[in-house]
This record gives C-alpha cells, sequence and structure tokens, in this order.
C-alpha cells in the first residue's frame, strides 16, 4: 500500500501569477494539492506571514566554475564542487538550475578539454545520488569563434540533461566587445599583455571569428533544433545580430548590449534575459545597457544571477519597490514561470494546484530577502 505524504503550510503572503494573497497551501506527494485564503485550523507549518513563492529557476550561471577552479591551475574534487556550488544555489532559493559549461577554447578560461564533460559526468552522479537539494540541467556556452567548440560539443550531443545552448562570439569587434575600450580592459589590461602581443592576440581572435563563427553557429544551431535543446543567442547588439537570432530559431536572447537589439528580440517572441548583478548595481559592470531600463520599456522577461546567486532574489524585490509598472508577482515572474516556459518546463515556476511544489519561505527586510526554508518536490531541502 502506498502512503501519501502531505504537509500543509500556513499563516503565509502567497505570491500567485498575478496576485500577493494570505493564505494556505497543501503539498501532497510533491504537488501542490490545494490552496486556500485566509487562515486554516488544520494542523501545519506556521510560516508567521512571510512569502511563500515558487523556487526560483536560474537560466544562466557560471558559478560552479569558481568552485571547480578556486585558483589558477586548481582543481577541486568535482563532486565536491558540485556540492558546494549546490548548497550556495539553494541557500538563494533557487530550485531548478542550468549549470553553464563552455565549449570551446578561450585564451580567459584555463580549461583542457574534456574537463567540461568531467563537470557534466559529476553533476549527473551527484544527482543520481541523491547529493543535491535543486534540480540541475545543463547549458552549453559556445564560442563559435573557436576552432575546437564542435569537438567539445560533440561529447554532449546525446545526454538528456542539455536543455539550453547559447550561441557566442567574444572575438574583438562582436557582440560584447564592438568597441575596443572594454575588450582591451578585459584582456590587454587584465592578462598584461604588451602592445605587439595585444595586437597579435587581436588579430587571431579576429580571424578565428571569420574562419568558424558562421558554420559552426548553423551546426549546432542545427543540431539544437532537431534535438529539442532550447538556443540562445548571446550579447546582440544590432537588429542584424537579432535578424540572424530568428533566423536560428533562438528563444533566448541573453543580455542584448543595446536596448534597440532587446526590443527587436522581445517583439519576435524571444525571451530577453538580464543580469540581476545589473540590477542591484544599477547598471552593468561592461558598460552596456541597463536592465532596469529595459523592464521601464516593458521589454524585459528574465533575469540570472550570473555570478552572484543571491541577486536573483535581491533583483525581484528591488524592480518590485522602484519600478511603478512591475508589481512583485510580475517581478517573481521573471525568475520563475517565464525561464521555465523559455525551455519548456511548464510544470514548475509558479504557486497553482498540479504544478511541482518547488517552493521558498522569505522574508524581506530592506530589499535583502532571506531565505528561511526551500521545499523541491515537496521535500524540504533547507
Amino acid at each position: 500500500m502506498s502512503t501519501v505524504t502531505e504537509t500543509i503550510l500556513k499563516n503565509a503572503m502567497l505570491v500567485l501569477a498575478d496576485r500577493v494573497v494570505e493564505g494556505h497551501l497543501v503539498i501532497r506527494d510533491g504537488m501542490i494539492a490545494e490552496i486556500g485564503e485566509g487562515t486554516t485550523s488544520a494542523p501545519g507549518d506556521d510560516l508567521d506571514g512571510d512569502y511563500l513563492m515558487p523556487g526560483l529557476v536560474e537560466l544562466h550561471t557560471d558559478h560552479l566554475e569558481g568552485h571547480y577552479g578556486p585558483r589558477p591551475g586548481v582543481r577541486w574534487n568535482a563532486i565536491a564542487a558540485v556540492q558546494a556550488h549546490d548548497a550556495q544555489i539553494a541557500a538563494s532559493g533557487i530550485t531548478t538550475v542550468f549549470d553553464c559549461l563552455r565549449m570551446g577554447s578561450d585564451e580567459d578560461g584555463g580549461f583542457k578539454p574534456g574537463e567540461m564533460r568531467e563537470l557534466a559526468d559529476a553533476i549527473e552522479q551527484a544527482q543520481r545520488e541523491d547529493r543535491l537539494r535543486s534540480d540541475h540541467f545543463l547549458h552549453l556556452r559556445c564560442e563559435v569563434s573557436a576552432a575546437d567548440v564542435l569537438d567539445a560539443f560533440d561529447k554532449f550531443r546525446s545526454d538528456d540533461r542539455v536543455r539550453l545552448a547559447s550561441l557566442m562570439d567574444h572575438a574583438p569587434g562582436q557582440r560584447q566587445f564592438q568597441t575596443m575600450d572594454q575588450y582591451t580592459l578585459y584582456y590587454k589590461t587584465k592578462r598584461g599583455l604588451t602592445d605587439e602581443q595585444f595586437e597579435v592576440f587581436v588579430a587571431k581572435r579576429q580571424e578565428q571569428s571569420a574562419r568558424y563563427s558562421a558554420p559552426h553557429r548553423r551546426a549546432i544551431a542545427e543540431h539544437c533544433r532537431g534535438a529539442g535543446v532550447t538556443l540562445a543567442s548571446h550579447d546582440d547588439a544590432t537588429l542584424d545580430h537579432v535578424d540572424e537570432a530568428i533566423a536560428d530559431g533562438v528563444g533566448l536572447a541573453e543580455f542584448p548590449t543595446s536596448k534597440e537589439a532587446a526590443r527587436a528580440s522581445h517583439e519576435a517572441g524571444m525571451s530577453v534575459l538580464m543580469g540581476a548583478p545589473n540590477v542591484v548595481r544599477g547598471g552593468s559592470h561592461s558598460g552596456n545597457i541597463a536592465a532596469k531600463d529595459l523592464a521601464e520599456a516593458g521589454i524585459l522577461d528574465v533575469l540570472s544571477s550570473d555570478y552572484v546567486p543571491s541577486s536573483l532574489l535581491q533583483a525581484v524585490f528591488k524592480l518590485a519597490d522602484d519600478v511603478d509598472a512591475i508589481s512583485l508577482p510580475q517581478a517573481v515572474a521573471l525568475v520563475t514561470s517565464t525561464p521555465a516556459r523559455t525551455v519548456g518546463m511548464d510544470d514548475r515556476g509558479v504557486v497553482a494546484v498540479e504544478k511541482r511544489a518547488d517552493l521558498i519561505r522569505v522574508r524581506n527586510l530592506d530589499q535583502l530577502p532571506i531565505v528561511r526554508t526551500v521545499w523541491r518536490q515537496g521535500r524540504r531541502v533547507i
């Protein structure tokens, strides 16, 4: 005989899709079974008036890299690194995470061929062994200008945890680095290159981009369309970039660098993603468009924590407080239902009956929210 597991959460401010109500909720066998407004006399967990909202859905974070390679040349045990990463992700309220793995050599990367596959194997082993609090999927960041990007990509063609792939070109004169000012700062100054060394470096990257970007982009996009993997286009800056993304079947516009590109992507039906740290800091660290400007214009769809997991919730409350046109439920949708829908996961991301009981209990103090409890599929993990 099977045993039905049930949890009642009461005295909570429920963040629903369209409003916030005081009420209670019943979890049964990992799903949201009932939602009611007001109090209930049934025994259950009293949330003391805290917010109860969907678990966050994170589509783009390279936070794992810092745990796996904490210092240049240092490699941590892969499963231990995944566990440490997962603990911080879950404590930030993220119950579904797409871990970014870079495909293609990049002089700024420092990772050897095969290491990303080893990390993916560690993620999948940790998931199988019930070591993880959050639900992990893979996001392949494909540097299409790299000569070996397809070699790296080939190791993931049959991996069913790959649900998202982004098409990127970080060569000088392209997308994020359309002007040389930021590229010089990021590569020449940061790496301590001489003028002659930097000139050689730039020429090499530009030659690779001209030679490889277009065929690699086509090959990866074709595979992803056939495999049902959502495509993202990274750092689009111009209308030509957006037209290229439309032709490729892209569903997610990651970090567009201009308002013009963001608007065109949004109007074409893509979800426009910007960084939550951009919202928290009040602007882009690389001098590109501010996420708040896109939010005020109604063309921001998804937030990503990028390099600071806790920034997702901070950005939610900051936008809800600072932008008149954005309510708390609308801000929450940027980190829950919209990213979930963008990658075809309609089973989560909203507090509603018959959805997964991926839930977080949050108390907000001065736009610095505290995640007090996390449930994934009804099971308390924090």
